[in-house]
């Protein structure tokens, strides 16, 4: 389950971040982006200047490239809330598989869509591959929380959402290299979209919505996992108790953090490429490879802080709560440093890329730190949670590359460093928000509302008994 799922991320990003090379190759390149104005690198670029109108034709400028690659979360955030408590009701196994396959389908219309209906029609469908995408991390978060002890979250989450960063890995190394062998950008969303249907198949076929129903697990392992997830869940959650929910001061904490994460990995995802071609003036092949690189490292990185939490949890060098605010800290204070150091570099490539590659490197520190917290809050209504959090965090999906396509008309270092500069604070100002008032206990909303009818009749006795004696 845990290595599908980390699948169905790695598809879903590799769907989403295509573009993000393509569209290099899809727009008209202006001549002063090849100049050596104030403020930009010579590179690869210059070599192939002659040629690189040829490459495509759409007349797209900064802002209507922005207003493309955020068009993909108007669709994102709109299908959230309906993934999460569909999963939760009936399981995630479908809300999720038809979300991906649903991706995969419109990713494979890409091509078409953008010769038939230009920058229009490709706004209108990157808006629905957001509207399928939208199930992913609900529809998983609720999966996992059926599938995943509480000993092992840090781990088996690092895990499965770490598939985003693989995604990443493919989609921007994939791309450069298809596009640079074939010689066309319509190329990538055939793969991928291929490749997606393909998950879809194997994800029906392997993959069920908890222990209970999985035909093929063994007794050990099913016994294993209804002993160390009975505690906390209920097969069959009560209503959702939207008024606790929301009133939950560590949750607004989590969703504070993700806003933050979101924010700066937003940037980086859909923004880095263009980066490496308007201010770095790498050529597509050296882009692809270089703006993966970030993402391997990150993956990687993400693995080995998710197995060092576990470890101090276990060995209870921090609690719960310490643990996912330690590394939170972690994955919000460090990458904003590298980001505003890379800016100050210039044009020294090796320093730059190795700083960018830091920066998501310390990012991998978000696994198990805020990104598992929803499942230690609320295990009934993990899905509900993902949901909340992530589909408020994801609106600033739509907000930064709409504003790094404002702030850099001319794509200069000097107009980049301004948008490295909020990047960082956000960062800060979003995790002082989650050190001050985050948590990593069970919230009393998540027991069935049986269990909290019986607590209540036990305190209550309490409490008149405490009054009586008073008055005696």
């Amino acid at each position: 389950m845990a290595i599908m799922g980390f699948l169905a991320v790695a598809n879903a990003y590799t769907m989403r971040v295509c573009l993000n090379i393509a569209i290099t190759q899809m727009v008209r390149r202006r001549a002063h982006s090849l100049a050596h104005d104030h403020g930009s690198c010579p590179g690869d670029l210059e070599e192939t200047a002659g040629d690189a109108t040829e490459i495509s034709g759409y007349d797209w400028d900064e802002e209507t490239q922005g207003i493309i690659l955020s068009a993909f979360y108007y669709g994102y955030i709109v299908t959230h809330l309906p993934g999460g408590m569909l999963a939760e009701r009936f399981g995630g196994k479908y809300s999720l598989g038809f979300g991906v396959l649903s991706t995969a389908v419109f990713t494979l219309f890409t091509p078409w869509t953008v010769a038939t209906g230009g920058a229009t029609g490709l706004i209108i469908l990157r808006v629905l591959e957001g509207l399928g995408e939208g199930t992913t991390f609900p529809a998983l978060n609720a999966m996992l929380a059926r599938w995943a002890p509480v000993s092992e979250r840090g781990r088996m989450g690092s895990l499965v959402f770490g598939g985003a960063q693989i995604g990443n890995i493919a989609g921007t190394y994939l791309s450069g290299l298809v596009i640079k062998e074939t010689g066309e950008w319509q190329s990538v969303f055939y793969l991928f979209g291929a490749v997606g249907i393909l998950w879809f198949i194997l994800w029906a076929i392997l993959c069920y919505n908890d222990p209970e129903s999985h035909p093929y697990i063994s007794d050990k392992e099913k016994k294993y996992l209804e002993e160390a997830l009975g505690r906390h869940q209920n097969s069959q959650p009560s209503a959702i108790p939207w008024k606790a929910i929301f009133m939950s001061v560590p949750l607004w904490a989590l969703v504070c953090a993700q806003i933050g994460h979101d924010y700066g990995y937003f940037t980086m995802v859909t923004d880095l490429p263009k980066y490496m071609t308007g201010v770095l003036k790498f050529d597509i092949h050296r882009t692809g490879t270089l703006a993966a690189l970030p993402y391997a490292v990150m993956w990687l990185s993400s693995i080995v802080f998710g197995w060092l939490c576990d470890n101090m949890v276990k060995r209870n060098w921090l609690t719960v709560t310490n643990a996912r605010k330690t590394f939170t800290t972690i994955a919000s204070v460090g990458p904003g440093i590298c980001m505003i150091l890379a800016s100050y570099s210039g044009c020294n490539t090796e320093t730059v890329v190795i700083l960018f590659t830091a920066s998501m490197g310390l990012m991998g520190a978000f696994y198990p730190g805020m990104k598992v917290n929803a499942l230690d809050l609320s295990s009934n209504y993990a899905g509900t949670i993902m949901a909340i959090v992530n589909g408020i965090g994801a609106i600033t999906g739509i907000i930064a590359p709409y504003l790094v396509g404002l702030l850099t008309p001319d794509s200069t270092l000097v107009q980049w460093r301004l948008v490295f500069w909020i990047t960082l604070a956000v960062f800060i100002l979003t995790n002082l928000v989650f050190v001050a008032w985050a948590s990593g206990d069970e919230q009393w909303w998540n027991r069935p509302a049986q269990d909290n009818k019986k607590q209540q009749e036990i305190e209550i006795p309490t409490t008149n008994s405490i009054n009586t004696d008073i008055r005696l």
